[in-house]
């Protein structure tokens, strides 16, 4: 009976899963990171490590180098984005969109969506390496980050509009006509100076479906 009731209990569980699954495709979702390792993905600009441990991307920093970039091989255009994140508390971090990377310096240049401990400016656009600065003007909403623990990020990029939400909470609604309509997707680990204490950034549940 024991045997009989363990033999049901994986039976539903791969139904679950695979139910999950199957919802997860119909919807249109694909997840960009395997959760093994970082096929797919090169780095650019710094020399920060990044690593994979228990599902998770792991990246933290290293001293006197510039930003450093783990990017997707893969360009997209218009999208919508979710990924979960934490970041120590004197890290700053982002993800860069539709970024392109300058061949004569590696340097990864675009919009970012910024991740910072609260209160900051996290989901806001940053124009990483672009000479703009800030793309979002107003960044008033200030304490959507739960310091300390996982958050979770979605991204909206169509056409000209790129749009932001932070644990449910919308932050950005960013129109630009002069940001570059595809590109890659980027993790960013930030430069640090000369502080030889690693700070870290972790990313997980990385998935990207059309803009519908």
């Amino acid at each position: 009976m024991k045997r009989w009731n363990l033999c049901v209990l994986v039976a539903l569980a791969t139904i679950v899963a695979t139910g999950t699954s199957a919802a997860m495709a119909e919807d249109g979702w694909r997840s960009i990171f395997n959760g093994k390792d970082l096929t797919g993905w090169e780095q650019h600009g710094g020399k920060a490590v990044y690593k994979v441990e228990d599902g998770v991307v792991v990246g933290h920093s290293v001293p006197n180098t510039q930003n450093s970039f783990m990017c997707t091989e893969e360009r997209f255009g218009d999208f919508e984005l979710i990924f979960e994140v934490k970041v120590d508390q004197k890290l700053n971090s982002g993800v860069q969109i539709r970024s392109n990377i300058r061949e004569n310096d590696d340097r990864v240049n675009g919009p970012q969506v910024e991740i910072q401990w609260a209160p900051g400016a996290s989901g806001y656009i940053y124009g990483e390496a672009t000479g703009r600065g800030w793309l979002s003007q107003d960044r008033s909403v200030k304490n959507t980050i739960k310091n300390e623990d996982w958050n979770e990020y979605r991204v909206l990029a169509k056409g000209t509009n790129i749009k932001t939400w932070v644990n449910g909470t919308a932050v950005a609604d960013l129109t630009d006509e002069k940001a570059s309509r595809e590109g890659i997707i980027g993790l960013q680990v930030h430069g640090v100076g000369g502080r030889a204490e690693p700070m870290f950034v972790r990313w997980r549940n990385i998935k990207i479906r059309p803009a519908k």
